[in-house]
């Protein structure tokens, strides 16, 4: 089988229907300076699925256009930026000089030692930042070295170390960077809690999975190499301790999991190469699964109309529409309400909006499928210009936002019918998803971090 020829975190998906992500039903509000501000308080923002229902945000801009402000980051990072109130948490790595006796782990493909071609940064040493910028002005409040040292596995060479998008409840913060440690600071900057789960060998192309939030639990997903040693875990959000641990026996991805809930249930969906599991928040226990993408396994699943897809396109492409509620192994059952082999993406993860899966590639080819059946509605449709996308699409006021390397976003219809509805650019490359808040959209490029307005945000 070969192996990743990028991987990136699953940078950046959504429903508003009878069954619904935690945290989209009621969209958490923060009292400040006088105005109401929605926050977006994870990866991929309320479930974890790229959604806002915000009105109003802007659909326009350029470097000089409906740009409130732009932030210089320093060093390497494609972790998305979170919001909370007046606050945006961030992270990023600066590499340092080479360690002489530095090596990554040995990793081995088919029984015999193998050295992806694109690995690298395992032998130099590297700090580790967290950063919170005042989201009024793009000021820097503080930023705190979470850790400095040398780090254990390679990554790619498009990859950074800070790759995995931070997550908070509004008084905590918590910063995960995979084999280099788990973070908890409050709002002021201050360290409350540091855990590390173990080495996490990532066949050398680094972390990519991000922390999700549930009641009083700190949700990551670690699968590692050949998947021997992989889990996925719970812990207490107030003091690191673990709450329980489930081994996973799947191979290595870099997949964020998300939580679903029916009538019944809360359901924690984790994607994966050997299968597609939901497990019980809670207590860890297994409620279903069936088999996986049969790929590398990057895109967060997408929920909507009690349906969760799991997608993924290396070396297969695959999409896999699953009923929530089932029990068991639900492969070659009637629980499978559909599955679509082309069209899916191997970097960035789709979206669901409304009654539609908005399946997206590389090039950011769409194809629209209605959910609940299956039905083709376009498929093939294709953005103004040739691009590379990693970033993964977000949604608000039926539209779709798609933000390729470049820095352009191409403003899509959402619905059946596919119509590209503008572009706007930024000038610089942007490899993380954007973050909407507070009727402004936040961009993270290479150098800054924009945050753009239609002049009626507060």
């Amino acid at each position: 089988m070969n192996r990743p020829q990028v991987i990136l975190a699953p940078l950046l998906i959504v429903l508003f229907a009878a069954i619904q992500p935690a945290g989209i039903s009621k969209r958490k509000i923060v009292k400040g300076a006088g105005k109401s501000v929605a926050n977006w308080a994870q990866w991929r923002g309320p479930g974890g699925q790229g959604i806002s229902s915000e009105t109003g945000l802007p659909t326009a801009w350029s470097n000089t256009k409906n740009i409130k402000w732009k932030a210089p980051i320093a060093g390497h990072g494609h972790s998305s930026p979170i919001v909370w109130g007046d606050r945006v948490f961030l992270t990023t790595v600066l590499e340092g000089e080479v360690i002489a006796d530095a090596k990554p782990p040995v990793h081995t493909l088919g029984g015999q030692e193998y050295v992806h071609p694109d690995s690298t940064g395992g032998n130099r040493q590297h700090t580790f930042k967290v950063l919170c910028l005042d989201r009024r002005n793009g000021q820097m409040l503080w930023e705190r070295t979470a850790y400095e040292g040398r780090v254990y596995d390679d990554r790619h060479r498009i990859a950074t170390y800070a790759n995995a998008t931070p997550a908070t409840d509004g008084q905590y913060v918590y910063f995960w960077f995979g084999s280099e440690g788990l973070y908890c600071y409050d709002f002021t900057g201050k360290l409350v809690w540091q855990r590390s789960l173990g080495n996490i060998a990532t066949h050398g192309m680094g972390n990519g999975t991000s922390p999700v939030l549930f009641e009083d639990r700190l949700i990551v997903q670690c699968d590692e190499d050949n998947g021997e040693k992989s889990f996925i875990a719970a812990l207490d959000k107030r003091t690191g301790k673990d709450l329980w641990r489930t081994p996973r026996h799947v191979e290595m991805s870099w997949s964020t999991p998300v939580i679903a809930r029916t009538p019944q249930r809360a359901e924690l969906i984790a994607n994966g190469h050997e299968y597609i599991a939901s497990y019980d928040p809670a207590t860890g226990k297994e409620l279903w699964h069936c088999k996986g993408t049969q790929s590398w396994t990057v895109a967060t699943p997408i929920v909507g109309q009690g349906i969760v897809v799991a997608s993924a396109a290396h070396p297969v492409k695959r999409a896999v529409a699953i009923r929530l509620g089932g029990s068991g192994d639900l492969t070659d059952t009637d629980q499978i309400v559909w599955q679509r082999d082309k069209g899916t993406g191997y970097t960035p993860s789709s979206i669901l909006y409304g009654d539609y899966a908005y399946l997206m590639t590389d090039s950011g080819i769409l194809s629209c499928i209605e959910v609940k059946s299956g039905e083709v509605k376009y498929e093939g449709a294709r953005v103004p210009k040739p691009s590379r996308f990693y970033a993964s699409p977000v949604a608000f006021e039926d539209k779709l936002l798609l933000t390729n390397e470049d820095g352009d976003t191409f403003v899509i219809k959402a619905g059946p019918k596919h119509e590209v509805l503008g572009t706007n650019s930024l000038d610089e490359p942007v490899y993380a998803s954007p973050a909407i808040a507070g009727g402004e959209i936040f961009i993270r490029g290479t150098k800054y971090l924009y945050c753009i307005t239609n002049g009626s945000s507060r």
